[in-house]
């Protein structure tokens, strides 16, 4: 599930681009408490463990200051009391920008870029998948698939934008 629609040029693009490149977590953190209370989303029909926010690689971490997708995440965190877990699906690899990229190109680049780190702790546990921007669904692909091989319960997936 998304929250917005991304369009070139319009204000979902103007979002997106204060949280990841002017600096604004805190843009990030009440768009996912903003997005709880308008789609009036419950944990009541399905009881989720935990958040967890597609990973940055160290290096592009350090540069930006934080994770875009992290900062959504313990928005969505405070509004529904779940826990963000950061530190269990990590980016091993750093990769290329996915921007200007075709589907297939970008499935490439990200395939083998996360891993799971104490896989133990995720089975049979209920996951919300937590991105920016749905534009392939490349990434998540990736993400998801490597927490399912991890023995996850129920995966779902929310973003902040959808830009299909």
């Amino acid at each position: 599930m998304a929250f917005l629609k991304f369009h070139k040029k319009g204000i979902t693009q103007e979002v997106i681009h204060h949280i990841k490149y002017r600096n604004r977590p805190d843009l990030a953190i009440y768009m996912g408490q903003l997005f709880i209370e308008k789609l009036n989303f419950s944990t009541a029909m399905q009881p989720y463990d935990m958040l967890m926010p597609v990973p940055l690689h160290p290096k592009k971490l350090r540069k930006r200051g934080y994770n875009q997708s992290e900062v959504f995440a313990r928005g969505l965190s405070e509004a529904l009391n779940i826990p963000v877990l950061n530190n269990i699906l990590v980016r091993q690899v750093h990769t290329k920008t996915q921007t200007r990229k075709s589907r297939e190109k970008r499935w490439q680049n990200v395939k083998d870029a996360f891993v799971v780190k104490a896989p133990e702790n995720l089975i049979n546990k209920n996951v919300i998948l937590v991105d920016d921007v749905i534009t392939t669904g490349a990434t998540l692909e990736a993400c998801a698939t490597k927490l399912i091989g991890a023995g996850i319960g129920k995966l779902s997936i929310v973003a902040l934008a959808d830009a299909n």
